[in-house]
């Protein structure tokens, strides 16, 4: 872990904010090359890219200073610092999805295909933050024996909540998961009916966070005493994946001619 990169004068650049940015440029960039998957030109992108963004930073801030208020009580000009971390995905998500919804209805586009492709690009930028989330010392694992468990430094969080102590690499657990789930969906983005890839993302990307946030050590709020927030998110996301997928099952041609028949 080294939160710092480097340093520009006085000015401090941190690594969270240097993978957060490549996160979002390569997300975008998946965007633009499937652009046309979902009937867009380059300046609708950007846009939605820009708007999503914005709402997705302040959903993604507001959630995690919420779930971890005690650390803002005290000096709550911090709350806005997001270059030293503090995100919470599924706040980001949520806001997102909904100016992307949003966007949709007023532009008339084809939500389905839209939300087919911004499926790989989440993926892959979340791919780049959560390694940010690992040079930052933030959304630390509980202890293991595992050879390939961690030792943060003196001073870290996860140090100080563990001393001594190796722990769950989990930011690069979901990493990795992140970016095999990137790459799964870009297969089936020409394979699939509109709107499944945007439920496989769903219906994946919940189950994985679900099981991979029993490893996380940084929580402290449960829900009927066992389930971190995060958890219980993650297991409606994937449910809703489920309801969609059956959704677009049933609207396909096949399916209506059936029907119909």
């Amino acid at each position: 872990m080294h939160s710092i990169a480097f340093h520009v004068g006085p000015l401090t650049i941190y690594w969270y904010g240097i993978m957060a940015a490549l996160g979002f440029i390569s997300a975008v960039s998946l965007l633009m090359l499937n652009r046309k998957h979902a009937g867009l030109d380059s300046e609708q992108v950007t846009d939605i890219a820009m708007f999503s963004m914005i709402s997705a930073i302040v959903g993604a801030r507001i959630f995690y200073v919420v779930q971890f208020r005690d650390v803002y009580r005290d000096n709550p000009l911090n709350i806005i610092r997001i270059d030293q971390g503090g995100l919470v995905f599924f706040g980001g998500f949520i806001c997102a999805t909904s100016t992307l919804l949003f966007y949709c209805w007023r532009k008339k586009l084809n939500l389905l295909t839209v939300l087919d492709i911004f499926g790989p690009a989440l993926a892959i930028g979340h791919f780049f933050g959560r390694i940010g989330c690992f040079m930052n010392g933030c959304c630390y694992g509980k202890p293991s024996n595992l050879p390939w468990a961690v030792n943060f430094p003196q001073g870290s969080a996860p140090a100080e909540a563990f001393p001594g102590q190796s722990i769950h690499p989990v930011q690069i657990y979901e990493s990795i998961f992140n970016l095999m789930l990137a790459g799964i969906l870009l297969l089936l983005l020409k394979r699939t009916r509109p709107g499944q890839t945007a439920a496989a993302y769903l219906i994946c990307y919940g189950i994985g966070r679900f099981t991979i946030e029993s490893l996380r050590g940084d929580h402290h709020q449960f829900i009927l005493g066992k389930f971190t927030v995060s958890q219980s998110i993650g297991f409606f996301i994937a449910l809703a994946g489920i309801a969609f997928l059956i959704y677009t099952i049933r609207k396909s041609p096949a399916a209506q001619e059936q029907k119909n028949g």
